[in-house]
């Protein structure tokens, strides 16, 4: 399925035409927390109920729901999701850095690192591990290694990444410094 997009620029001329977009980010609390659209309302991808929307948005104007990511892979996922629930979503290109290039006004809270950089270091760290175990300990620890590797073919060739999802679970990527609640209703909440 071919998820519409839209620029950041687009997205700055809609906002100064009608501020009152539906826009959502789809990121972890903590990453939203950290620097996020100002129109932004969090919800992250692994809560994001197109169901629910979709039945919230029955009474509302038949206009788009904006999704914004890191770098727009997620905002993809959400947008297919919200589609097959029968829910109009426009994925932004390039996601809050291209937004914030663009001009559109941010919110900064405490800095974290973003899932991406989390994975990559995730991925090193069992790599590094796994050589390391393989060399001292048994030949076998080299599994670890093929696993990993196909692992991010796989994230790449699908842009879906098991290992970002269970990261974006963990203590430190739910809590936002910012306070936003993303998993009561309603779906969508502003920080």
């Amino acid at each position: 399925m071919a998820v519409q997009t839209i620029t950041p620029e687009e997205l700055a001329d809609l906002l100064k035409r009608d501020g009152r977009l539906d826009l959502i980010d789809v990121r972890t609390p903590a990453e939203y927390g950290s620097v996020h659209v100002e129109a932004a309302m969090n919800v992250p991808l692994d809560g994001l109920d197109a169901g629910v929307l979709s039945e919230q948005r029955k009474s509302s104007s038949e206009s788009p729901v904006y999704v914004v990511c890191q770098s727009g892979a997620r905002s993809r996922q959400a947008c297919e999701k919200l589609c097959e629930a029968g829910v109009v979503a426009v994925s932004v290109e390039g996601g809050t850095p291209a937004c914030e290039r663009a001009g559109l006004a941010v919110k900064r809270g405490r800095q974290i690192l973003s899932l991406e950089r989390q994975v990559r270091i995730a991925a090193g760290a069992f790599v590094a591990l796994g050589t390391l175990l393989a060399v001292v300990v048994s030949p076998w620890f080299l599994v670890v290694l093929g696993f990993i590797g196909c692992g991010l073919i796989f994230a790449g060739l699908t842009d879906w990444c098991g290992m970002g999802m269970l990261l974006a679970k963990m203590p430190w990527n739910r809590a936002s410094g910012a306070s936003c609640v993303c998993d009561a209703k309603p779906v969508m909440t502003r920080g």
